[in-house]
């Protein structure tokens, strides 16, 4: 009994599990994904060595001094940028995304591991000498922390890394004790940007909200103008960025408003998601049985669409099984940011949380047609060794901050 409290005590079983449940699952999914595909059928022990990896990369994080990380924040954001420069220029392109450096048979994602890099480097700045978040300076230079490796993703392009990105600097700065203005200064050029996506009515509504809410801040004219200007360019830089977006990045964000504009073409796999989900029914139609599945209509349906494999296969019980370990996890992540003691700690945990989660919103809003297809893997499940790795990485930085929560009482 003593042993299992000191266990307890020292390693959360309640993370660790539902992510080895969850990889578990993503490596039946995998197999069913590939085994009769002619050129994916090697995928499934590839991911079976990855998954090794993973662990081995756990347990050495978990073993770690924690003082390591933020102690190495700045160095590994460091190289993480020299990577990122490093792959536009000899990196190998996949799905028409410069993304992958290749060292003779291995091969990586520099973005996946500049995702940590850059939650460990954007949590020590915000907690560097207590600096006030509500600073213009402050705010700036937090922001470029999170743009420099965002322009960079942009540049090969990914959409959808770029999108978790944003996200990760966005939640880290709110949670730093951004003031509400402050907030809304970071967020309403996204929104501004969103809404354009919809018309020209809907964008003009968008600018007038925000003149009704610079108005109910009740700023000096000089900061609401220069709010209102940065809202404005926004919209008309995200249609200059539009336009040279290529032209399968344009038809993925064209057929998430209407899926049924290129239903062969851009809008043919999430079109194919939803009927392999649906068709799945509430027992599914069992392992290796599933018809979207085994004849091969998602293409590549191992990565972004691991989780219409489980909907068809696993039916309405395998899908809601699969949210429900998500659920558990992400509470229990909220959890632990609450025990630890210093502000570094929790924001480490909680930019993971918003990495891990956005990845979850977006691919099964994806795979059930309320999200664009941004080409995003489910954490822990998807097929590609790198996002598996660094997933428990996080996981194991996660149980370090447990392990060593009560040296900062």
């Amino acid at each position: 009994m003593q042993i299992n409290y000191k266990l307890q005590d020292k390693f959360d079983l309640s993370v660790f599990l539902p992510a080895l449940f969850l990889a578990i699952i993503g490596l039946i999914a995998i197999y069913s994904a590939t085994v009769n595909h002619p050129i994916a059928s090697g995928n499934f022990q590839k991911q079976v060595y990855s998954a090794i990896v993973a662990l081995i990369a756990f347990f050495v994080v978990y073993s770690l001094p924690q003082q390591v990380f933020k102690m190495f924040s700045v160095p590994a954001y460091a190289v993480s940028i020299l990577f990122l420069v490093l792959v536009l220029v000899a990196g190998k392109t996949v799905y028409g995304s410069k993304s992958w450096l290749n060292f003779g048979p291995f091969g990586f994602q520099p973005s996946e591991f500049a995702k940590v890099a850059l939650i460990l480097c954007l949590a020590n700045w915000l907690t560097y000498k207590n600096r006030d978040i509500n600073n213009i300076k402050d705010i700036g230079i937090a922001l470029l922390i999170g743009l420099l490796p965002i322009s960079l993703i942009m540049l090969e392009p990914d959409t959808g890394t770029t999108i978790v990105f944003m996200i990760i600097t966005i939640s880290l700065i709110y949670w730093s004790g951004i003031s509400l203005f402050g907030l809304f200064v970071v967020l309403s050029p996204g929104v501004v940007v969103i809404a354009s996506l919809f018309g020209t009515v809907v964008f003009i509504i968008s600018l007038v909200l925000v003149i009704v809410a610079l108005f109910l801040f009740k700023r000096d004219l000089f900061n609401s103008v220069t709010v209102f200007v940065i809202n404005l360019g926004a919209s008309f830089f995200f249609d200059y960025a539009f336009r040279i977006l290529k032209p399968h990045q344009q038809k993925r964000i064209e057929s998430f408003l209407d899926p049924s504009m290129d239903p062969l073409g851009s809008g043919y796999n999430a079109l194919q998601a939803k009927l392999a989900i649906g068709s799945g029914g509430f027992t599914g139609k069992g392992f290796l049985q599933g018809n979207q599945t085994q004849l091969r209509f998602i293409p590549e349906q191992w990565t972004d669409f691991i989780y219409c494999v489980i909907g068809e296969e696993f039916g309405f019980i395998g899908s809601i099984l699969v949210l429900i370990i998500f659920l558990v996890l992400f509470i229990r992540l909220l959890n632990i940011s609450g025990m630890a003691k210093d502000r570094f700690s929790v924001l480490v945990i909680v930019g993971i949380l918003s990495l891990m989660f956005s990845h979850f919103a977006i691919n099964i809003g994806m795979n059930v047609g309320v999200t664009p297809v941004v080409g995003l893997p489910l954490p822990f499940l998807s097929y590609g060794g790198s996002s598996l790795v660094v997933n428990m990485i996080m996981i194991g930085i996660v149980l370090n901050i447990y392990r060593n929560r009560k040296l900062h009482t």
